[in-house]
């Protein structure tokens, strides 16, 4: 996730303190990982100075000063570009899955055991974000969704190798 875009996009509502900029971003996208206020301030450091924000006011508090950040004309023409921009799928071609299975048949280890302990831990994996699904909000049901899908994906190539794991095996072993 590009966190600078997101707090570039949450700022063409409107002017935000970085404070409500973080509590947007948890409400909406934080929900596994909040951002860190540092976070939130360095990375308006580096917006601000790209010029892609500026500070449009600055008020005392019982803290430091609170800058009002905006998004400049330049911050929505990035955010619009990165938005059109697709994301590069993301094919796992050198999955660690993969390479654990190769080691195991290579130093003769239960490889077979390890695609159980493996689709065990998916399977306890995809029971809790069935339950967080259920009982989520529709931003949680698509979060969990996307990575039911990603999990029975991986749960299909585990049934696969162990399908094909005596093949492999004569294979990878010299």
């Amino acid at each position: 996730m590009s966190i600078s875009h997101t707090l570039l996009g949450l700022l063409e509502s409107g002017p935000r303190h970085g404070y409500d900029l973080k509590r947007a971003f948890d409400e909406r996208f934080g929900h596994d990982r909040q951002l860190h206020y540092g976070q939130v301030y360095s990375t308006m450091s580096r917006l601000l100075k790209n010029g892609l924000v500026e500070v449009e006011g600055i008020e005392a508090g019982e803290g430091p000063d609170r800058k009002r950040y905006a998004i400049t004309n330049a911050g929505v023409t990035d955010v619009d570009q990165w938005l059109g921009r697709p994301e590069k799928p993301e094919p796992y071609l050198q999955s660690v899955l993969y390479s654990k299975v190769v080691l195991a048949l290579l130093t003769d280890r239960d490889a077979d055991g390890l695609l159980d302990v493996q689709r065990t831990e998916h399977l306890r994996l995809m029971r809790e974000l069935t339950r967080r699904k259920r009982d989520g909000d529709l931003a949680d049901q698509l979060i969990c969704d996307h990575a039911l899908f990603h999990l029975e994906a991986d749960l299909r190539w585990l049934e696969l190798a162990a399908a094909r794991l005596d093949k492999l095996a004569a294979e990878v072993r010299p």
